[in-house]
């Protein structure tokens, strides 16, 4: 345990020391390929370290949970420092944990340690029913947590979240980014009419905009859009995010965001095998518990 302790230790000082050389880490470095070769870099660096965990005792270390535990401790702890701090995009060190230097190296290192775990339970597998009922549901949850953490951490930099101001009968293909750069998108969208519901004092109850969606690859589709009803299309997420306050419900003016994340559906299979296991656990578990109930009232 103190070794664990220690590793931690020394990739948070490391962490700290990249993190005053060159600065946050730069995930728009990390869009498509790269995050793709650095996913499949890292997963041959995993394999490589379990097929060496023989011959070199630093790799037999990382699989055990000498290894696990202080590094799930120094996770916790840092996670909860970020619950406790504002997180802003442009914020830096603790203002920014996701972009910090030791968080990063720490969630590095624990997605490390489980697939340290994930490759060794499938080796030592056996395939027998009583066996099976055991080793799918730590499959399903470890493997699931792998590839959520994995894939939500490099499709972050495939994510994109913009802002499209459409004006009343004039159809508009560009969007702004949070640096307000400007972007042609794939797709292009024509405010028919915007729509606000008030209550008695004047205050707005519900606002939407009736849209068409024109697409390169043909689509023309008329549809309403509000807060917290999105509508998608060929990838893209569209959100009703704002309108003219000063005109209220005589605005000609909608604005939209538009959020692309390309990774989601890895993130949310990871998720859902988590859920799988969890299922697994329960309906295996409580078996067991039945029919060893039933044993020990034979006797």
């Amino acid at each position: 345990m103190k070794e664990g302790f220690l590793i931690g230790g020394g990739l948070i000082f490391a962490g700290l020391m990249l993190e005053l050389s060159v600065g946050p880490v730069d995930w728009d470095s990390f869009r498509w390929p790269v995050n793709g070769i650095v996913l499949a870099g890292f997963l041959a660096l995993i394999a490589i370290i379990f097929l060496l965990r023989k011959r070199v005792y630093g790799f037999q270390f990382i699989g055990t949970y000498k290894a696990a535990i202080p590094a799930l401790v120094y996770a916790v702890v840092l996670t909860i420092v970020m619950g406790l701090t504002r997180q802003t995009v442009d914020g830096v060190w603790l203002n920014n944990m996701l972009s910090f230097w030791p968080f990063v190296l720490i969630y590095v290192y624990i997605a490390v340690i489980l697939g340290q775990i994930i490759l060794r339970r499938i080796i030592n597998c056996q395939l027998s029913i009583i066996n099976l009922k055991r080793d799918i549901p730590f499959l399903l949850n470890h493997l699931g947590l792998f590839l959520a953490m994995t894939t939500a951490t490099l499709g972050n930099a495939d994510m994109q979240r913009l802002k499209m101001i459409t004006v009343k009968g004039e159809p508009e293909w560009r969007a702004l980014t949070s640096q307000q750069q400007i972007v042609e998108m794939p797709i292009a969208i024509e405010l028919k009419e915007f729509i606000m519901e008030t209550y008695d004092d004047g205050s707005p109850r519900r606002f939407a905009s009736d849209i068409q969606i024109l697409t390169k690859t043909g689509k023309n589709i008329q549809t309403t859009v509000e807060v917290n009803k999105p509508v998608e299309v060929d990838g893209w997420k569209i959100y009703q995010y704002g309108y003219d306050t000063q005109m209220g419900a005589m605005s000609q003016t909608s604005i939209l965001e538009l959020v692309s994340d390309p990774w989601l559906p890895l993130v949310y299979t990871g998720i859902y095998m988590m859920l799988a296991g969890a299922v697994c656990m329960f309906l295996f578990g409580g078996k067991k518990k039945i029919v060893n109930r039933k044993s020990s009232n034979s006797k």
